[in-house]
C-alpha cells in the first residue's frame, strides 16, 4: 500500500510545482518593460489628443508641450498576486507618462497613466500624497535646455576669449578645432523652491574632461522659458568672484586677479586609458576566462529566469533603473519586488560649484543611462545580452544594445566544503561544492560616475544585492583652501570627497504575506559557574526584539543597528520550531550625509536610516522621484511620510527601505578612474531558519571522494567526469551606440 500512496505524492508535489511554475511564468509579463511599438502607440495616442497640443521635443522653442517620459507603471500588488498566486488573467498593461505643459500661461508638469495596452484608449492623470503638486521648475534638464545654455556660454565667454587661451592653453569655446570647450553643470539648481539657477564648471573639451576643470564657474538664471531672457548672475576665476564676465575681463587685463598658470595639452594623457607605465609579470595576453563547457545551465522566457531553484521577473525603470519582482525559491516567494530607488552623491568643496554639489541621480535619468555592456569585460562573453528600450526626452523609443545581461559565474572559492583527516596522514573523505551564481546585471553611467547593478542568486537560497561604483572622480580647480575638501590628485586638480548612497526597495514576503520584524543582538551574561561554584562565567546571549511598530522599525545613522535584523512569518515555522525567516545581511559603510536642519535634507529623508520598515501601499510605491533634484526643498515624495504614522508591523504585509554606501576621500590611484576594488557596496538576503536545511545540498555539483582500503582515492559525483575546454571563438566586439527605434 505505501508503493502507491509515495507515487501519489510525488505527483501531488509535481503538479503543484508545475503549477507555480505555469503561474510565475503567466505573471512575469506584468513586470516587463515596455516595448517599442507599444511606446509608439501611447505617444501617437497622446498626440492624437487635440487639447494636449503636443510638440516634438526637437522643436527648437522651450515653450511646447511635449512628452518627456513613458515607461511601464507597475500594477498594483493585489492584483498582480491574483495572477501569481491563482492563475488569473494579467491585468491590463499601463504606461505611466509625464508631459510638460510648457506652452500655456501657468506651464505645469503632469504625469499621466495611459492604456490599456498595446492600444490605448483612455488616460487619467495621477494624484500625490498630501495633494502635492509637481513643481514644474522642478524638472529635469532637457536636450535643448542644454543647447541654449551651451549657446549662452559660448556667447558670454567670447567677450573673454583672449582670456581664457592664455589661462587655458589655449583652449576656448569658438574656432577651437581640437582644443575645444565644454562644461558639466551641478545640482540642486538653485537655493529655494522656484529656482533655475546652476553653476557650471568651465573644462578642456578632452577625453575624461571631467578631469580637467580651467579654474572658471559660471552661475547661469535659466527659469525663463525663453532663453534670449538668460543671465550670468556670478563668475568664479580663480578663487575670486565677479558679478559678470565683463567685469572678470576688465580687472584680468589690469592686473588685478591672480593669473591662472596655464597646462600644456600633452599633459591630457593622465585622463585616458591608454596603457602607461609597467607591470613585473606580463599583461599583455589574455587572462582566466569564463566557460560553459555544456551550455547555460540557466532558463530566459522573455523576462522571466530560471537558475539552481530560484525564479523571478526582472524589468529595469527608465526613472530609477533595475528591478526584479516575484523572486522564488523551489517555488516559494521570498520579496514581491526588490528594486533600486534612488543614487546620491553629496559632495564638499571650495569652488561654489563644489560646494552646490547635492547630485540625486533618478534626476539625470539615471533609468535611461544604461548602454552597451561590453563583452569580456562588463560581462563574460558567455553571457545572455538583452537590449533595453526607453523614451525619455526624445519622439521615438531608444534602443539601447546589449544594455543588461544574465550569466552564471564561478566566484572561486567553494560554498561549502570539509577536509576530514584520519590524522594518520590520510583522510577520511572530503567534500565539497563548487559556488556558482547567477548574475543579473545592468550599468548607470550618470555623466561621469558608472554604477554597476548586480543581482546575484547563489544555490543555498542566498541572494546578494551589489553596487560597484567606478568612472570619473567629479573634480573641481584646487585652491588654497581645497585640501580641507579632498585631494589633489593633478595639476590644478582636487579630488573632491563625497559620499555614496543607495537606496532600495526590499518587498519581503517571508513565507506569505503576513510578516513580523524583529531584531537580534547578543548581551554579555554573568554567572556563577555551575561545575566550580567558586568561579563565574562570563558568555553571550542572545537577545530579541521585536519590533511593533513603524518608528520602532526606523533605525537612524548614528545609532546602532542591531547585528541580525529578522523578517519572519509568525505563524510558518521550519522543521525544528523555528519562525521562518530571512536576514538582511549589510556590506556597507555609509552613515548620514546632510543633517536635518540642511534645508536640501526634506528631498533626501530615506537618507536618515539604515534601515526602515513600514507596511505595504501602492501610494507609496517609489522613495523618491524624478523631481527630486530639482526641489529637495518640497519634494514630490517625501519618504518621512511613509513611517509618520507609526502603523503597527505585526503579521503584516512589509517592506524593509535598506540604505547602503561609501565615504569617497579621491586620492592619486583614482586617476584615470576610480577602481571597483573596495568600492562595492550592498546587502544579502540571507535564510534564517527558513528551510530545514541548507537546501544547495540538492546540488548535484558536489564532490566527495573517500579512501579505499588500499588508500586509492574513489571520486563520487553527479556530474560528467571530463568538463572538456570551450572558449569563444568570436573577436572582441563592441558598438556603443544607440538611437531611435
Amino acid at each position: 500500500m505505501k508503493l502507491p500512496f509515495l507515487l501519489q505524492l510525488v505527483f501531488l508535489a509535481s503538479c503543484s510545482a508545475s503549477k507555480w511554475r505555469n503561474w510565475a511564468r503567466h505573471g512575469a509579463p506584468m513586470f516587463a518593460d515596455l516595448t517599442a511599438h507599444e511606446v509608439k502607440a501611447v505617444r501617437a495616442y497622446l498626440h492624437g489628443i487635440p487639447e494636449m497640443n503636443l510638440a516634438d521635443v526637437h522643436t527648437k522653442t522651450m515653450k511646447k508641450n511635449t512628452i518627456l517620459l513613458i515607461e511601464l507603471e507597475l500594477p498594483k500588488k493585489k492584483e498582480a498576486l491574483k495572477t501569481l498566486d491563482r492563475g488569473k488573467a494579467r491585468p491590463p498593461r499601463q504606461a505611466r507618462v509625464v508631459i510638460q505643459f510648457a506652452n500655456q500661461a501657468s506651464p505645469n508638469l503632469t504625469e499621466y497613466s495611459v492604456g490599456p495596452l498595446p492600444n490605448p484608449t483612455s488616460h487619467k492623470p495621477h494624484t500625490f500624497k498630501k495633494g502635492r503638486l509637481i513643481n514644474f521648475d522642478s524638472r529635469p534638464v532637457t536636450y535643448l535646455e542644454y543647447h541654449f545654455l551651451f549657446q549662452l556660454i559660448q556667447r558670454e565667454t567670447a567677450k573673454a576669449h583672449q582670456m581664457l587661451l592664455e589661462t587655458t592653453g589655449g583652449y576656448s569655446f569658438i574656432n577651437c578645432s581640437d582644443h575645444c570647450l565644454t562644461f558639466s553643470d551641478v545640482a540642486p539648481r538653485g537655493l529655494r523652491p522656484g529656482e533655475r539657477r546652476t553653476w557650471l564648471i568651465l573644462q578642456k573639451d578632452v577625453e575624461g574632461y571631467f578631469l580637467h576643470p580651467t579654474g572658471f564657474e559660471i552661475l547661469i538664471n535659466h527659469q525663463d522659458l525663453d532663453p534670449e531672457m538668460w543671465t550670468v548672475e556670478k563668475v568664479w576665476y580663480n578663487n575670486v568672484y565677479f558679478d559678470s564676465v565683463a567685469e572678470l575681463v576688465v580687472k584680468y587685463g589690469s592686473g588685478a586677479v591672480e593669473k591662472i598658470k596655464a597646462t600644456q595639452a600633452t599633459e591630457n594623457i593622465y585622463s585616458t586609458y591608454i596603457p602607461r607605465g609597467h607591470f613585473d609579470t606580463p599583461s599583455n595576453i589574455h587572462g582566466p576566462k569564463l566557460v560553459e563547457p555544456q551550455g547555460p545551465r540557466y532558463r530566459t522566457d522573455q523576462n522571466f529566469v530560471e537558475y539552481a531553484g530560484w525564479s523571478f521577473a526582472y524589468g529595469v525603470r527608465s526613472s530609477s533603473g533595475i528591478q526584479v519582482f516575484d523572486l522564488r525559491y523551489n517555488g516559494e516567494r521570498i520579496a514581491y519586488e526588490i528594486s533600486l530607488q534612488e543614487a546620491i552623491a553629496i559632495y564638499a568643496g571650495d569652488t561654489p560649484a563644489a560646494m552646490q554639489t547635492k547630485y540625486i541621480d533618478s534626476g539625470w535619468a539615471m533609468g535611461v543611462s544604461t548602454h552597451e555592456l561590453a563583452p569580456g569585460i562588463d560581462c563574460p562573453e558567455i553571457a545572455t545580452f538583452i537590449d533595453l528600450y526607453h523614451y525619455y526626452d526624445t519622439d521615438k523609443p531608444k534602443r539601447y544594445r546589449n544594455a543588461l545581461c544574465i550569466f552564471e559565474m564561478t566566484t572561486a572559492i567553494p560554498l561549502r566544503r570539509h577536509f576530514n583527516s584520519n590524522f594518520k596522514g590520510g583522510y577520511n573523505f572530503y567534500g565539497g561544492l563548487d559556488n556558482t551564481v547567477l548574475v543579473l546585471r545592468t550599468t548607470s553611467t550618470v555623466y561621469n560616475y558608472d554604477y554597476i547593478w548586480d543581482f546575484l542568486f547563489y544555490q543555498n537560497g542566498v541572494m546578494e544585492v551589489k553596487m560597484s561604483a567606478t568612472g570619473y572622480i567629479h573634480s573641481t580647480f584646487f585652491t588654497s583652501n581645497g585640501l580641507q575638501y579632498g585631494t589633489k590628485v593633478y595639476e590644478n586638480g582636487l579630488g573632491n570627497l563625497h559620499t555614496h548612497l543607495i537606496h532600495y526597495k526590499v518587498d519581503l514576503d517571508i513565507a506569505g504575506q503576513k510578516n513580523s520584524f524583529e531584531t537580534v543582538d547578543v548581551k554579555f551574561v554573568n554567572f556563577t559557574n555551575p561545575w566550580s561554584p567558586a568561579d563565574y562565567i562570563v558568555q553571550s546571549k542572545l537577545h530579541r526584539t521585536e519590533h511593533k511598530t513603524e518608528r520602532s522599525a526606523a533605525f537612524h545613522f548614528g545609532r546602532k543597528l542591531p547585528r541580525h535584523v529578522l523578517f519572519n512569518n509568525p505563524s510558518k515555522r521550519n522543521k525544528w520550531g523555528h519562525q521562518r525567516s530571512y536576514r538582511i545581511q549589510y556590506n556597507s559603510h555609509a552613515n548620514i550625509v546632510l543633517p536635518k536642519r540642511c534645508k536640501e535634507e526634506n528631498g533626501i529623508s530615506w537618507s536618515r536610516y539604515p534601515l526602515a520598515v513600514s507596511l505595504h501601499k501602492d501610494n507609496e510605491a517609489t522613495s523618491s522621484s524624478l523631481y527630486a533634484q530639482g526641489n529637495p526643498w518640497e519634494p514630490l515624495v517625501s519618504f518621512e511620510d511613509f513611517i509618520r504614522d507609526n502603523e503597527s508591523i505585526v503579521n503584516q504585509d512589509l517592506v524593509a527601505w535598506v540604505t547602503v554606501g561609501f565615504l569617497h576621500v579621491p586620492h592619486a590611484e583614482d586617476i584615470p578612474n576610480t577602481a571597483t576594488p573596495g568600492n562595492s557596496v550592498g546587502f544579502f538576503l540571507r535564510p534564517f531558519n527558513f528551510f530545514d536545511e541548507d537546501p544547495s545540498v540538492a546540488s548535484r555539483s558536489t564532490v566527495i571522494v573517500r579512501q579505499d582500503k588500499d588508500g586509492t582515492p574513489r571520486v563520487q559525483r553527479w556530474t560528467p567526469e571530463v568538463v572538456g575546454h570551450c572558449v569563444t571563438s568570436k573577436p572582441f566586439s563592441y558598438d556603443g551606440r544607440y538611437g531611435d527605434v
